[in-house]
């Protein structure tokens, strides 16, 4: 049986659990500006990859200044954003980002991965248990149809 982990996403989970990573990724720090708005998910989808790398790190370098409340606060409003989705509005989504991660080159692939589980790695404990039951919040909020869709598209281990 194959089971959910933080490093075995599909394409669409990755970009937007690579939007919590980031939040999650950002020690404490004053507050200099509030925390970014967070993207809405079909214009995200519409991004190139070369503008979501940059939409990511002024994300990352906006929640590095924010304070813990503020990021708790960002973290909340994407997993509400996500939630309020309807099944085929993510589906929609999802198949969007799958079409765009195909036409990866292998190495761009590769990269985008080794970059994920470098941020993982980079995380405490406490910050991947956030992850995980951020990761858990979402997929409760699925019906089980994308439920079982989705375990069926995760890659062997």
């Amino acid at each position: 049986m194959r089971r959910f982990t933080a490093l075995s996403l599909t394409p669409w989970s990755a970009l937007w659990t690579a939007a919590l990573a980031l939040c999650l990724q950002a020690g404490p720090a004053r507050a200099q500006a509030g925390p970014p708005a967070v993207p809405d998910p079909q214009e995200w989808s519409r991004l190139t990859p070369q503008q979501q790398a940059q939409r990511r790190d002024d994300i990352q370098r906006r929640l590095q200044t924010a304070t813990p409340a503020q990021r708790q606060a960002f973290r909340e409003a994407l997993r509400n954003r996500l939630q309020s989705l309807t099944p085929e509005q993510r589906e929609r989504l999802a198949d969007a980002t799958r079409e765009r991660w195909n036409g990866l080159t292998p190495e761009q692939r590769e990269s985008i991965a080794a970059e994920r589980r470098a941020r993982i790695q980079a995380m405490t404990p406490a910050e991947r248990r956030a992850l995980l039951r951020e990761r858990r919040a979402l997929l409760e909020s699925m019906s089980p149809e994308e439920r079982a869709a989705m375990r069926e598209k995760l890659p062997l281990r």
